[in-house]
């Protein structure tokens, strides 16, 4: 029989282990009743004292972190100090010029920020002893983003292998991710090799009023050139089409066979389905000196930050560093948009060598102690430093996903000319532009498109062929305008180009043409600030 209530100034049964208060029984002494009560009340002291464990661990593990940065602090505060009293005290890389940047040899000791919360310190008299201390959960997570750009840019076997490899090849969430891009990869398509679209372009303009004036140099510039924005546009427009930059290495490459001899042989290019590789290449990456003052970058360089830019020279005359041609516009456009680039690629600057390189005259005819010497030239005092700069920007080029190509020394046309004009023109540049390259170049974008036979395959029996063989080249492109056209044949590959230039875009914008509208809408990227109507000379 269950009662009303406690009797008053009844003693209390017990007492609530959460607030104190007194308790009393509502029942009879029923055994089994009483039971129940009191297993209910273990349970509610059990569950009380799991609560206060729970909240004295995490009062716990909070304290062990705040002591752990406190104690971190204090670490950096004392590696500050005793920078500072040394007299050593850099913050990143402000500090550093451009010639401390292309010339790393110097004897120097830098600290720098690696842009992801690593420190890295270089030291040593080359530069070249490097240590990077990170918090492990940093390390971790760089190395999930690393192999993440490289699953974006379809190199899935890579992705796995930079897990796979890893401190963290056990870790749960790197196991996962391995699992992922081999799924993905299984899914991808082999492209057809044959439907590879080749583009080019020449320096982008970057200042059409003193580009584009009305005389015959200025008509030649609206002709052959392509203005920043226009080229912003294609990129986007590429992309948003499904187009994906590929190398020409990355299409065939050449294989010694078991008798001796080489072949060029199709590789697989792996892409999702619908997407279209596609090869983009420029020419003339020299700026020349007839280029100066008329709205073009002056010369590569490095930036504060170890990055491929350009110095560019207003009409007031004052110089910048910024993202004034290809280069550094493409580099841009890939770190936002990886899946841009297959496995990296980039495109292919292509050079000639009369005027000297990347906008630095280091051909010999600027050299007043060789006996090439031109005399109409202004000679180059700084002509071996300046070849040590461009044997840096070189490497950075390839390093950073670009392939180099010869465009003739003296930009001459390959079909027109003589064996022996050929052949000495091949020297100078193998001597005067393959000398500041990192490895030998086996690629040549012929000038003016001309090439060296018709479209049937190199035979044997052409001259030309048989010396630019001998001289190590196995890619040949002329340009033809047309959608696509690769030859793979014996140990060569020859590829047409497309030029999205001045000219064609114009012939495509009034509607005389409709050679382009695979790749854009012309009518949304055409530049109206070039004067028109641009016709060939």
């Amino acid at each position: 029989m269950k009662n009303e209530g406690p009797v008053e100034n009844a003693e209390p049964d017990g007492y609530d282990v959460a607030t104190g208060e007194p308790v009393y029984d509502t029942f009879d002494e029923d055994p089994e009743e009483m039971e129940r009560l009191y297993e209910e009340r273990l349970a509610a002291r059990r569950a009380e004292r799991q609560a206060r464990y729970r909240a004295r661990v995490r009062k716990a593990w909070f304290y062990r972190i705040l002591a752990a940065f406190i104690l971190i602090d204090v670490i950096l505060l004392l590696v500050v100090g005793v920078r500072a009293l040394g007299g050593k005290l850099h913050f990143g890389k402000q500090g550093e010029t451009q010639e401390s940047v292309l010339n790393p040899g110097s004897d120097a000791s830098d600290e720098a920020n690696a842009g992801d919360g690593t420190v890295v310190v270089t030291s040593g008299e080359n530069g070249g002893e490097t240590e990077t201390a990170a918090a492990p959960q940093d390390a971790r997570t760089a190395l999930f983003a690393k192999a993440d750009r490289l699953a974006a840019m379809y190199d899935y076997d890579a992705a796995a292998e930079t897990l796979a490899n890893s401190d963290y090849k056990e870790d749960p969430e790197a196991l996962s991710r391995i699992e992922r891009y081999q799924a993905t990869a299984a899914t991808m398509v082999a492209a057809d090799n044959s439907e590879i679209t080749h583009v080019f372009f020449h320096i982008l303009t970057v200042d059409t009023e003193r580009a584009f004036t009305d005389d015959r140099q200025g008509k030649d510039f609206n002709q052959v050139m392509t203005t920043i924005p226009e080229f912003e546009k294609i990129l986007q427009q590429m992309y948003e089409r499904g187009y994906v930059l590929v190398g020409l290495h990355d299409i065939a490459e050449v294989q010694k066979q078991d008798d001796g001899t080489e072949k060029m042989v199709s590789k697989k290019i792996m892409l999702p389905e619908g997407k279209k590789p596609f090869v983009m290449s420029e020419d003339d990456v020299c700026y020349y000196e007839y280029m100066e003052g008329r709205g073009f970058a002056d010369k590569m360089v490095l930036d504060e930050n170890g990055k491929l830019k350009l110095q560019y020279t207003d009409a007031a005359g004052n110089a910048s560093i910024g993202d004034y041609d290809i280069v550094p516009i493409l580099d841009n456009f890939v770190d936002e948009h990886p899946d841009f680039s297959y496995r990296g690629a980039k495109a292919i600057m292509a050079f000639t060598g009369y005027n000297g390189v990347l906008g630095y005259r280091t051909d010999e005819t600027y050299d007043a102690s060789s006996p090439n010497y031109d005399p109409k030239n202004t000679a180059n005092p700084n002509i071996e430093a300046d070849r040590e700069t461009v044997k840096t920007l070189m490497k950075a080029l390839v390093e950073d996903g670009y392939e180099l190509a010869s465009h003739s020394w003296g930009h001459i046309n390959f079909t027109n000319r003589s064996l022996a004009d050929l052949t000495r023109d091949t020297d100078r540049w193998e001597r005067n532009v393959e000398t500041l390259m990192p490895e030998p170049c086996d690629i040549i974008l012929y000038p003016f498109g001309a090439d060296i036979g018709d479209w049937h395959p190199y035979s044997a029996d052409n001259e030309k062929f048989q010396m630019l063989d001998k001289a190590g080249f196995r890619y040949f492109c002329n340009v033809d305008s047309t959608k696509a056209w690769t030859q793979i044949s014996g140990d060569t590959m020859r590829q047409g180009r497309r030029n999205l230039d001045g000219y064609r875009l114009w012939k495509d914008y009034c509607g005389e043409d409709t050679k382009l509208s695979d790749l854009m809408d012309v009518q949304s990227v055409f530049d109206t600030r070039r004067p028109t109507p641009i016709e060939w000379n």
